[in-house]
């Protein structure tokens, strides 16, 4: 049945957290679009393991300005691209905690980001110091662990987060780009999937809030970041489905600290675009499953915007095999 087949999807996919674009140089924590379709179901116990590439393209407008260094200096006309690769194990518990069903994963990053601002801008006055510059860099980034916790009510599914950011990652205050983040940071939310097996409809909604630590280096601290993934979609047959996907995101609460000469630069993010899936048995023991989505910004504010790109390949348990059918939802 279908609930079988997605079973150990989410297990894989929707337990990583990772680093990306907003706040301190247009750059957060939370990356959004991160969770997706069936977030919140339990998946098989066992290991799992996911990798997504990510492919990224922004820009801000020429009077857009972003902090850079904690020493007052501005970049103005920012421009960026990114080719990363996420990767990471998952584990799924198989005995029941306060009724659901646990998980722990870490990810890692790695990739080349690229950058370009058409002026840097220091000093009270904000002179120019330099003209158009580009940097580029190929590294590995930081390292993030999360644990969640799911559960099924037939067609009904919940699930809690919580994950964080080690800053262990390639990271200069100085450089136009870095893969590392530069200071820790911690997230938490909660998720709902509605998931009809007969009908083949599901829809899933995930929010979150992220608390920044200072960067030492810069002495900047971000403010509260608040997010929204969300996903619907249509299974056409028992492997295949198609939907939409979609995210928000919003800074509650203004930027601080010695470096933030910009003031409070709450930063905004909307995106929308289509997704594709297909779930597929590598053998016996192993299911597999490969997702496409595509996100298009807009209502961008203190934050480049653009367009992105996912393509996950994920490995999980397959279902054990039943006498009897299942049950809708079950």
């Amino acid at each position: 049945m279908l609930t079988k087949k997605l079973l150990g999807i989410s297990a894989v996919i929707l337990a990583l957290g990772s680093t990306a674009q907003a706040d301190e140089g247009g750059v957060s924590f939370w990356l959004p679009g991160l969770y997706g379709s069936f977030s919140a179901v339990p998946g098989e116990p066992g290991w799992s393991f996911a990798t997504i590439y990510y492919h990224t393209s922004v820009s801000a407008g020429a009077d857009a300005e972003f902090t850079r260094g904690g020493r007052g200096v501005v970049d103005v006309g920012l421009s960026g691209r990114g080719d990363l690769v996420f990767f990471g194990p998952t584990y799924t518990f198989h005995d029941p905690l306060w009724g659901g069903q646990a998980a722990i994963s870490v990810l890692g990053a790695g990739g080349r980001n690229q950058a370009a601002v058409d002026a840097t801008l220091t000093g009270p006055r904000g002179n120019t110091i330099s003209g158009h510059r580009s940097e580029a860099l190929t590294s590995f980034g930081d390292v993030i662990p999360e644990f969640t916790l799911r559960w099924n009510k037939g067609v009904n599914n919940f699930m809690t987060y919580l994950t964080g950011d080690i800053p262990v990652g390639n990271y200069n205050p100085d450089r136009l780009v870095n893969l590392g983040l530069g200071h820790g940071a911690i997230d938490a939310g909660a998720g709902y999937t509605y998931l009809d097996t007969k009908s083949g409809r599901e829809f899933s909604i995930v929010g979150g809030l992220t608390y920044n630590f200072e960067n030492p280096d810069t002495n900047y601290k971000n403010g509260v970041d608040g997010h929204i993934d969300w996903a619907a979609s249509q299974f056409l047959n028992e492997h295949l489905h198609l939907g939409v996907v979609g995210y928000a995101y919003q800074q509650l609460s203004g930027d601080s600290g010695q470096g933030a000469v910009l003031g409070s630069f709450e930063s905004r993010v909307f995106g929308i675009g289509p997704q594709i899936g297909y779930k597929f048995d590598v053998n016996d023991k192993t299911a597999g499953y490969v997702n496409l989505k595509g996100y298009y910004e807009f209502g961008a504010k203190n934050r480049p915007d653009g367009w992105n790109l996912w393509l996950t390949l994920s490995f999980s348990p397959a279902p054990k095999k039943k006498s009897t059918s299942d049950t809708e939802g079950g």
